[in-house]
């Protein structure tokens, strides 16, 4: 059994064939895949969805992107989503400092509020970090990530960074880019990271894994990332497909048997 851990089917590039997109992740042995909300509408998007299918479930969360775009006030919807039955973590929220589309104090800021409202509601938290892991290490020290922790989804440091992670009670979340001829901290990463804190991820429609880097990405090609793990483990795939499964759903207390 295979868990998506993170994916955005509320995108454009799945108007047309969500349906089919759903019917070949079932066939590649995904029992379940977590649609991230990254916006107040969007997150809203997804929890429709979830609703809609029962291998479905939901986030809410304001992305760094959009951080600057929040209205007053947004931290009670987000509190609202937060109690519905299919939302099972806070997020995604973090820093991007690459694009910067926000402004780094109002990214760091929700950032900071998304946190406290975590624990608050005692959910899980997926967190985004692009081009500041140092800043997104010492937020989180500094305001922690509750009891239920979270995941460094799409991790993209390399194995001290996330063995700091871990210590403040991270997973590490692997996607598409571990399977790269040049992604040499990733693979490690993947190699070294304990059992009991690896998740796996598409980020779809982005980050499509080889051999259909370049396309659109989807939940069925989670189980490329999976293979390429344990080939990078020295495991078989469906030793981690189980593995990662079981950590899914122990990190957002996702009703499915194992």
């Amino acid at each position: 059994m295979l868990i998506d851990t993170h994916a955005h089917l509320t995108d454009k590039a799945y108007n047309k064939d969500l349906e089919d997109c759903l019917k070949r992740a079932a066939e590649a042995g995904v029992a379940a895949v977590i649609n991230v909300g990254f916006n107040l509408s969007n997150a809203r998007k997804a929890v429709a969805l979830a609703g809609a299918y029962p291998n479905l479930y939901a986030t809410a969360g304001i992305h760094p992107h959009d951080a600057a775009g929040t209205a007053r006030g947004y931290l009670e919807d987000l509190r609202r989503l937060a109690a519905h039955p299919r939302v099972v973590a806070l997020g995604e929220m973090g820093l991007d400092f690459y694009r910067n589309l926000s402004p780094p104090p109002v990214q760091e800021g929700v950032f900071r509020e998304q946190l406290r409202l975590a624990r608050e509601v005692g959910l899980p938290v997926v967190i985004h970090d692009r081009d500041d892991h140092r800043r997104i290490l010492d937020i989180l020290t500094e305001e922690g990530v509750g009891e239920r922790g979270g995941v460094m989804h799409c991790f993209s440091g390399d194995l001290p960074l996330a063995r700091e992670c871990m210590k403040l009670g991270l997973y590490i979340s692997i996607a598409g880019p571990v399977t790269y001829s040049k992604a040499s901290d990733l693979k490690e990463v993947a190699a070294a990271c304990p059992r009991d804190r690896l998740l796996l991820e598409t980020d779809c429609p982005y980050l499509t894994p080889h051999p259909f880097r370049g396309k659109r990405n989807e939940p069925a090609h989670v189980a490329l990332v999976c293979r390429q793990v344990a080939e990078l483990r020295g495991e078989t795939p469906e030793e981690v497909a189980r593995t990662t499964a079981e950590n899914a759903v122990r990190l957002f207390g996702l009703d499915l048997p194992l």
